[in-house]
């Protein structure tokens, strides 16, 4: 990483040794030979990071760092010095300093340290940038987001919000795939009309056709009256069916009747009654995996994914993360009635490198917890869920020398399948095209390695 660095020492010696080291690694070097000349330098110039001595004549180093502190916070100060003892240390970092390195040091353990404080810097800078932009953000509705996968999602919806066409919204759970269909209702020509959503795992079959189709009294024991069914009731809206890989073998042909027919009969009617309503549907299912194996009907899939919408993990959204998590802390400190303004660069950092396999909800839930955890003016690294303060990303290593550092070509594969499928959301149609593997040779490795989900019975 490089980046400016600001570096005072009065041994003139030491300075051009240093900025001979540090420029070879692509750092830009300013040296001074007094904290005066460097401070003065920092109010006409921008730095990435400060390097300085503590004993100087004049200002000392440690009245340089109280200085910068109060005059400039955003710029960390890493303190060098030769009397490395705890007080020096304590009194550097009292003062104000990011780091403490004695010498003598490893000129790679000083470029170590600055590349953590000038990750540090800009971890700051972008939380104080999402801090201005949170309300003015991109958005489509109730959506935040403007990493480029959200953008091309942007885009989509608008192209097609006045279209009457079926629309199939895949992504994890956690993604927000109900939002967006509320908000594609929202923008639509339909926007005047009902939405009405339904979650199709979460009822028997007979009473969620009763709930689609409707009734007519007396079509079982409880029908003491007509029940007009969802497809009706959003004439004119949109209809949202939830979940729609886990509809019932059973009810799937007369769902794709409706679609065809843009008719339904109600439960025990005789005549069919037409419906007048965009149909939206969601699932976290691969849906063509499902075809292959006979548990979702091929005519329905395609009757339905007319138009298709892909939501991306939040790993995949960047800047994202931080852009949501600032959102939901806003909320929360507003409910809870505390003071909390910003997120800490270092619980930022941890944000951004966590995998975060429940998406968005899990953010959310992420972000409630830090609030009511939250003892400062700030959400810092203690506020946040244990598994995200200690998540390490996992690492296939294939360039060791180390014999006991690599593993059996069958690790490998298992690894890799295995982070494949992470990274497109468990989509084994796109796992398989990125692995180069035809469905059925996925399915078989997906069982040798204990990767598979058995179906669930219908």
């Amino acid at each position: 990483m490089s980046g400016r660095v600001l570096m005072v020492d009065d041994d003139a010696t030491m300075c051009a040794m240093l900025r001979t080291h540090l420029t070879k690694r692509g750092f830009e070097v300013m040296t001074y030979g007094t904290a005066q000349e460097a401070f003065d330098a920092l109010r006409t110039s921008d730095f990435d990071v400060v390097v300085t001595d503590l004993n100087m004549r004049g200002m000392s180093g440690l009245e340089l760092c109280e200085r910068i502190a109060a005059d400039r916070p955003d710029i960390p100060v890493v303190v060098v010095t030769a009397f490395g003892n705890l007080d020096t240390a304590i009194g550097a970092i009292r003062a104000g300093a990011y780091d403490f390195v004695p010498k003598p040091f490893e000129i790679e353990a000083l470029v170590v340290t600055l590349e953590r404080a000038i990750q540090h810097r800009r971890l700051h800078e972008e939380v104080t940038r999402l801090r201005r932009v949170v309300a003015e953000a991109r958005r489509f509705d109730d959506i935040l987001g403007d990493s480029p996968a959200m953008r091309r999602v942007y885009d989509l919806l608008e192209r097609i919000k006045d279209s009457d066409a079926s629309v199939l919204i895949t992504g994890a759970s956690g993604t927000g795939k109900e939002l967006v269909a509320r908000a594609l209702h929202r923008r639509s020509q339909r926007r005047a009309g009902p939405f009405m959503a339904i979650n199709c795992a979460a009822m028997p079959e007979t009473l969620l056709e009763s709930e689609l189709f409707g009734h007519a009294r007396g079509a079982f024991t409880d029908a003491k009256g007509a029940r007009t069914g969802l497809f009706v009731q959003a004439g004119g809206g949109t209809l949202f069916l939830d979940e729609i890989g886990e509809l019932s073998l059973g009810l799937q042909p007369k769902l794709l009747r409706a679609l065809q027919e843009r008719k339904v009969r109600p439960l025990g009617a005789e005549a069919e009654v037409p419906f007048d309503a965009r149909l939206v549907v969601a699932t976290n299912c691969d849906l063509e995996s499902a075809v292959a194996q006979q548990r979702f009907r091929e005519d329905l899939y395609y009757r339905i994914n007319v138009i298709h919408i892909d939501l991306p993990p939040l790993r995949a959204r960047g800047n994202d993360v931080l852009l949501l998590a600032q959102d939901f802390l806003g909320r929360y400190a507003t409910v809870a009635g505390k003071q909390i303004a910003s997120i800490s660069p270092a619980a930022a950092e941890k944000l951004l490198g966590y995998g975060w396999p429940g998406n968005v909800r899990e953010l959310q839930n992420c972000m409630e917890r830090a609030v009511a955890l939250a003892q400062y003016g700030e959400i810092v690294v203690e506020d946040l869920p244990e598994k995200i303060r200690d998540y390490r990303r996992t690492h296939i290593v294939i360039a060791s020398d180390d014999p006991s550092e690599l593993v059996p070509m069958d690790m490998v594969e298992h690894r890799y399948i295995e982070r494949v499928l992470e990274s497109v959301g468990g989509n084994k149609t796109d796992a398989a095209k990125i692995l180069g593997f035809d469905r059925t040779t996925l399915y078989r490795k997906l069982e040798r390695y204990g990767l598979a989900r058995p179906p669930k019975l219908e």
